[in-house]
């Protein structure tokens, strides 16, 4: 009965090879997509921030006399 313990450690440790396996080879083009798009988002904001806060800078009212 021991002998067949002792067998069940390959077993398992296959088992969890290949669920590790089919997971790493997984197709991920999908999330590369949306991640791009969200990027190309963030970066339409950022510009939109930096070219905001440089006309306050230019309409501070610090060169009102």
């Amino acid at each position: 009965m021991a002998s067949l313990v002792w067998l069940l450690i390959p077993l398992f440790a296959a088992i969890g090879a290949a669920i590790w396996g089919s997971w790493a080879a997984r197709d991920r083009t999908q999330g590369d997509i949306s991640e791009l798009a969200g990027y190309a988002r963030f970066r339409e904001a950022m510009d939109r921030a930096d070219r905001a806060r440089t006309n306050e800078k230019a309409h501070s009212g610090s060169d009102a006399v």
